[in-house]
Order: C-alpha cells, then structure tokens, then sequence
C-alpha cells in the first residue's frame, strides 16, 4: 500500500488524482477505485494498478 494526498477529485464526474507522499508521482484514481468517500486534501492510502493509459490508484481509503 503507497500513501498520499487528494490533489483534485470531482464528485459529479467520479475521478482525481491522488501525489504519493514518497515520489510526489500522480496517480488517477477512478470513483470505482474509492473504498472512502474523498475530498481535496484527504490523507489516503491505496493500491497502484496498470490501467489502460497508465497507472491507477485503486483500493483507495483515508487515512485517519
């Protein structure tokens, strides 16, 4: 499990994008890949996943 930051999520479109906290790399996360309801700036941790244009975060949850 990698942890990181929400950078951006928009609710009514269901995707964002989460910064690693260690590599500071973007990862997109899809709203099929949140376990947790996010908001900008949430403390989340997730999985990383080979998707079709790239990697995704998956498994996403915050963090308390």
């Amino acid at each position: 499990m990698s942890s990181g930051t929400i950078k951006f999520y928009n609710e009514s479109k269901g995707f964002g994008f989460i910064v690693e906290d260690v590599t500071n790399q973007e990862y997109f996360v899809h709203a099929s890949g949140l376990v947790d309801k996010v908001d900008k700036n949430d403390k989340v941790s997730f999985s990383v996943i080979e998707g079709k244009k790239g990697k995704n975060a998956v498994d996403v949850k915050k963090r308390s």
